[in-house]
């Protein structure tokens, strides 16, 4: 891909995604320039990825045919006025906020500016991410391509209308953390019954991994595929109607709409 593109923050999803793209071989180092507010931060990222970083967002804009705001929903504003001369004209603008819409973005910048709304996920750091984008008006079909095959880089992309974008940190933005709570506790239990603790993180990780797969490649419902698991009067059954017991599906539901609930205020 023949664009420059640009990390204005450097937290734990800008790198993710950032790897994710220089692994994938899109684009090589050269092609992308990154800025964090320390020094620490920005030597970390050169030693890792062999970029170039900087504390000036400014360059970083200035450089970047696709840019990506990689800080906080509460330093939009203050960012957005620091580098809005220094953008280009026709500059792709990455959000990955949430609560950040396309209307306010183009209020603070400027109404032709083309803008792209996401949600990634952690898992882009090995190439296995999942994000959920919308657009405005003025991304054309060629800048549609490059963004897909950006975000596409690091996993998979699914482009849905803006309406949606509230709720899916609750669906996959966030949903990682809670995968990895249920990985923790499948370890743990496994450990309760005598198996080593690096074993235990392998099996379940990969059960894990199996399951989704699963999923995603059968086109089967999860509860048929859950019930193809459970044998009557079996062992599985018998761990199913525990969990249910214990409102596992409940607990779920609660914590996504909590995450809902959160993800539309930052915006606001």
């Amino acid at each position: 891909m023949n664009k420059t593109i640009g990390f204005i923050g450097c937290g734990n999803m800008a790198k993710a995604i950032m790897g994710g793209i220089l692994q994938s071989g899109l684009v090589d180092e050269r092609s992308v320039r990154a800025s964090a507010r320390t020094v620490d931060t920005i030597e970390r990222v050169e030693a890792q990825f062999g970029v170039k970083a900087t504390k000036d967002n400014q360059s970083v804009a200035a450089f970047s045919d696709i840019v990506f705001l990689a800080v906080k929903p509460d330093q939009y504003l203050e960012l957005i006025e620091e580098i809005r001369d220094a953008l280009k004209k026709d500059a792709i603008i990455i959000t990955i906020a949430a609560g950040i819409t396309i209307d306010w973005m183009e209020e603070q910048i400027s109404p032709s500016a083309k803008i792209v709304r996401t949600m990634p996920n952690t898992p882009s750091l090995v190439g296995e991410g999942m994000t959920a984008f919308c657009v405005n008006g003025n991304v054309d079909d060629k800048d549609l391509e490059a963004v897909q095959a950006i975000l596409e880089s690091f996993g998979k992309a699914e482009k849905v209308d803006e309406s949606m974008m509230d709720a899916i940190p609750a669906v996959s933005g966030s949903s990682p953390a809670y995968v990895f709570m249920f990985i923790e506790a499948l370890a743990d239990g496994a450990v309760l019954q005598g198996i080593p603790r690096s074993l235990a993180y392998q099996l379940a990780s990969q059960a894990v991994l199996g399951a989704a797969k699963m999923v995603l490649e059968t086109g089967s419902h999860p509860g048929e595929l859950k019930d193809a698991v459970c044998s009557p009067g079996g062992a599985t059954i018998e761990a199913v109607a525990e969990l249910e017991k214990h409102q596992f599906k409940g607990a779920v539901l609660s914590a996504m709409e909590a995450c809902g609930r959160k993800s539309k205020s930052l915006g606001e």
